[in-house]
């Protein structure tokens, strides 16, 4: 290369980092501010909020509702968060922080009612996965959404897994041709095994206020992925069996469950337990002409593939490519939402997705207890 092209070609790196910088800060500058208030601290994935909270600066928590005050002193102690943020009511908090929305981590059964006191305020909800424990909740939630023109998410882990989203847009691209079968792997040892806190635990394992054991815990994955790959379609028929290995420790809920799903041309078996010798949460994806398996590494869950396409002679793993914000995580998702650059509308966090789940767990759910097959899409069709 000569001098005058060495003086060219600086010039031109030179002018591109400047305009990346540029962007970078005009885009850092123009991004929505929010401000956020939790609801419920028994749920163990408070913590892993808590913890993202500081790598988000346009996120702003302005309150914490809880009426366990053993709870509240619990995590401004290990959080180090001042007493000035925390309420005994979701009620006293909304009127004095007036937040955007709320992310609630409560016992699934008390969604409904935390939304019930933020939607009429005009304030949006995340909750943690799933939705709600019954369908009769589920539709409330949808009509108190609908009414006052706000948003209700539903956050799962798994839909910030790069690998998720890459195999569902290699079948959407028809690498592996049309869609034969599903198959999940969620769940790990038991909440007792991996050291749950007791608040986390008392709720968990409580079939009124989860739902079920990990028939919804980790069957709800599952299931919200291949509604999302299924693009909201209804199954003809859901068939589940639940399994009681560990009574002793599990008394009041199922601790092992597979649910299956059939459509007119595929199936999804899903499998949700606590008990796998280690922490699961991957998929299978067959199609016609090839497959896709997500694979789940301790410590880098969501980031490698294993596929076998048509004409190779044996599968290879690679890395899915990295999420773009805002769908990379469930504050820039929130943040984009809130800022109206995004529409929840047919994937793995929007309503609509989340009360078809909520649908098929509970037809699970009555599967599992009285031995049948349910007939979703003719039980749902035929009540419209």
């Amino acid at each position: 290369m000569t001098s005058s092209l060495r003086c060219v070609f600086k010039s031109f790196v030179g002018l591109f980092v400047f305009g990346a910088l540029t962007l970078a800060s005009a885009s850092a500058q123009n991004s929505a501010h929010i401000r956020v208030a939790v609801v419920g601290l028994n749920h163990d994935h408070i913590m892993g909020f808590l913890h993202e909270l500081p790598s988000h600066p346009d996120v702003d928590l302005v309150g914490i509702s809880e009426p366990d005050a053993a709870l509240r002193q619990k995590y401004a102690a290990r959080f180090h968060l001042p007493d000035s943020l925390f309420y005994p009511s979701e009620a006293a908090m909304l009127a004095k922080t007036h937040p955007q929305a709320i992310l609630v981590y409560t016992a699934i059964a008390e969604h409904r009612a935390a939304i019930e006191q933020a939607a009429p305020l005009h304030i949006a909800a995340m909750v943690e996965k799933p939705l709600a424990t019954t369908v009769e909740d589920a539709l409330a939630i949808q009509r108190l959404s609908q009414k006052y023109n706000v948003p209700v998410l539903t956050n799962y882990e798994t839909t910030w897994y790069a690998s998720n989203t890459a195999a569902n847009n290699m079948l959407e691209t028809g690498q592996i041709g049309e869609l034969r079968k599903l198959v999940f792997h969620d769940g790990h040892r038991g909440p007792k095994e991996i050291g749950v806190s007791p608040d986390f635990f008392k709720w968990l394992t409580d079939p009124k206020l989860n739902g079920a054991g990990a028939l919804f815990d980790f069957g709800c994955y599952g299931v919200d992925l291949t509604t999302w790959m299924m693009h909201g379609e209804l199954p003809l028929t859901v068939t589940a069996v639940t399994l009681h290995i560990k009574p002793q420790i599990y008394p009041k809920v199922d601790d092992d469950s597979t649910i299956i799903l059939t459509y007119p041309h595929a199936q999804a078996i899903i499998q949700g337990s606590w008990n796998w010798p280690f922490d699961r949460k991957d998929m299978e994806v067959y199609g016609v002409k090839g497959y896709i398996d997500t694979l789940y590494v301790d410590g880098a869950p969501g980031v490698k593939l294993r596929v076998r396409l048509p004409g190779e002679h044996t599968e290879h793993v690679e890395d899915a490519p990295p999420l773009a914000p805002p769908q990379n995580n469930s504050l820039n998702y929130l943040g984009a939402v809130l800022g109206g650059t995004l529409t929840p509308q047919h994937d793995l966090t929007s309503l609509d997705t989340n009360v078809t789940v909520v649908r098929i767990l509970d037809a699970a759910r009555r599967s599992a207890q009285t031995g049948r097959t349910i007939h979703l899409r003719d039980e749902v069709e035929g009540k419209k």
